[in-house]
């Protein structure tokens, strides 16, 4: 059993800001598998499930708010019993050019607060993360900037980075986390 977990705000307020990239590259896999969100209150996030290649994959959306992620994650981990190393997180990063898909096994949150709250609930920076840029050259004013929605050339970087969400996403079944990494941090469309 698979967690894909993309962070973001919930609301209409919040759709296709720059810091919800990590719902859009969970939506677009949604999508690409005719599956739908739902809300599940108890469990704090909108859930879509499927079976892909065999293996139980669950989406989720926090609907806790950014800084509070690591609540649903750690709901949702408990009640589906999910081992840490099965559990995949997206979200938007600011010190990467937008569009840029950076993979990592492990480490700090580089200052997220949604992956920060995931690492302190979880309890440890052994998470595996999805990072795509969102660039700032407006790190002053971070808050207007993540809360801001993309430009239109933004937008088309951040499309083409989302568009291989499903390739993504059977590579993390079928192949080992070396190998997923090697594969996209190498053939990123941004580079």
């Amino acid at each position: 059993m698979k967690l894909i977990v993309g962070l973001g705000n919930p609301g209409k307020k919040y759709q296709e800001t720059r810091h919800n990239v990590g719902f859009m590259f969970v939506d677009k896999i949604a999508n690409d598998l005719g599956i739908k969100f739902t809300l599940n209150k108890q469990l704090k996030s909108e859930i879509a499930e499927a079976n892909v290649k065999g293996e139980k994959v669950i989406l989720i959306k926090p609907q806790t708010f950014m800084n509070l992620s690591g609540e649903a994650v750690r709901s949702v981990q408990n009640y589906y019993k999910i081992e840490l190393e099965d559990i995949l997180v997206i979200y938007d990063d600011l010190d990467l050019p937008t569009g840029k898909i950076r993979i990592r096994k492990s480490g700090s949150s580089g200052g997220h607060k949604g992956m920060q709250n995931i690492i302190e609930l979880i309890k440890t920076q052994e998470v595996k993360r999805v990072r795509i840029g969102i660039d700032s050259e407006y790190k002053k004013d971070t808050i207007d900037y993540v809360l801001g929605k993309f430009s239109i050339d933004e937008r088309i970087q951040i499309d083409q980075s989302i568009s291989i969400a499903s390739s993504m996403l059977n590579s993390f079944i079928e192949d080992s986390f070396d190998d997923f990494m090697n594969k996209f941090n190498r053939s990123n469309t941004n580079e």
